[in-house]
């Protein structure tokens, strides 16, 4: 399985933003993916909890990691399209985020993120979201 995860770990070293927040690459298969973010002050909103954004970009970003592992060498895979629900504040010292593709096509893929947020050793899930990605050949470019 080293292909897979060595796909979706160049996915993760050429993502200056998501990399910027702190969202690491932990883990890949064939059609799914694992992310870390070790919780800091900047990502919290002003209430004290992970900022929505956060969790919808390491729920995105993870997704297409996953994504990634099935797509041909030298495609891309694209977010279209996605909608995240937020089940409860998120708190903690990490967020971690694991991604399954649903729903392999030829140009489309499904993928389901869930989000957690790790407290004194307890994970609870804080967002799910879905996820529409585009495959995009490396020829049409």
């Amino acid at each position: 399985m080293p292909i897979f995860r060595e796909k979706a770990e160049a996915i993760f070293s050429r993502a200056a933003f998501a990399g910027d927040l702190g969202i690491r690459f932990r883990d890949a298969g064939p059609g799914w993916c694992e992310s870390v973010l070790e919780i800091k002050p900047k990502h919290l909103q002003q209430d004290g909890y992970v900022h929505a954004g956060v969790q919808a970009t390491i729920a995105d970003h993870t997704a297409g990691g996953g994504a990634g592992t099935l797509a041909a060498e030298g495609d891309l895979v694209l977010t279209v399209e996605f909608k995240i629900n937020f089940l409860r504040p998120a708190l903690g010292e990490r967020l971690l985020c694991r991604a399954s593709v649903l729903r392999q096509g030829k140009t489309l893929q499904v993928a389901e993120s869930e989000v957690y947020a790790e407290r004194d050793g307890i994970r609870k899930m804080v967002a799910k979201a879905m996820v529409t990605l585009a495959l995009v050949p490396a020829a049409s470019r």
